[in-house]
């Protein structure tokens, strides 16, 4: 493949973060008076951005309060919450490091608040290896959408179909194929109800360093 560039997806991607996000969204449900639910729960939650995960609790809690009123409260808890447990999945560094010896540029595009991806990526010494971090909040338009792959594409100047996307779920998937973007899945991460082994995926793999024979 003529891949020129990579933009990665983070939590579930890089980051296994769905311990540190559940307990972010249960402590806000315990200050709101509503019932804790599993880190199971919250995992399949995952990936829309952080109103529509707090819609999905709010709805599952049978609540009737505002999202509005509830996004400050969970908002000081995620951020509270951002360091407290999250780990890399295995083969992550190593590969993303390979990548930058080889001299391909690299990206994240999460749906992820922006302002909470630098101190993640910092605490897990990864920082160094990405050019630009689009996030959630950076434009109008989240993933699924295409508008920020095709954003981060301009940021990396690159045509779209050199750039190579790496994420875990059907967002991902559905951002990539919005953007007309080559996408790699790996098989470990929040993928939800997504079929990976029917996904039009370039490849679906179980651990990052798997890249580096995809990426020639």
């Amino acid at each position: 493949m003529a891949i020129k560039a990579l933009v990665f997806d983070l939590d579930g991607t890089l980051v296994d973060s769905a311990g540190d996000i559940a307990e972010a969204v249960n402590l806000t449900l315990e200050e709101l008076a509503l019932p804790r639910v599993s880190e199971a729960t919250v995992r399949s939650w995952i990936g829309e951005g952080v109103r529509k995960l707090m819609t999905t609790a709010l709805a599952h809690a049978g609540s009737a309060l505002e999202l509005d009123a509830a996004m400050p409260v969970f908002m000081r808890h995620y951020t509270a919450c951002l360091l407290r447990s999250p780990r890399l999945y295995d083969g992550v560094g190593e590969a993303l490091s390979a990548l930058q010896a080889r001299g391909l540029p690299m990206a994240i595009c999460t749906n992820k608040p922006a302002a909470l991806v630098p101190p993640l990526l910092q605490h897990l010494g990864i920082a160094g290896f990405f050019a630009h971090i689009i996030g959630g909040d950076s434009l109008p338009q989240r993933k699924p959408h295409a508008e920020p792959l095709l954003h981060v594409a301009e940021l990396l100047q690159q045509p779209v179909a050199n750039c190579l996307m790496v994420g875990d779920s059907g967002t991902d998937l559905g951002a990539a194929n919005n953007a007309r973007m080559p996408i790699v899945l790996v098989r470990y991460g929040y993928s939800r109800d997504l079929d990976l082994d029917a996904a039009d995926a370039v490849a679906v793999i179980d651990d990052m360093r798997e890249l580096l024979t995809i990426v020639a």
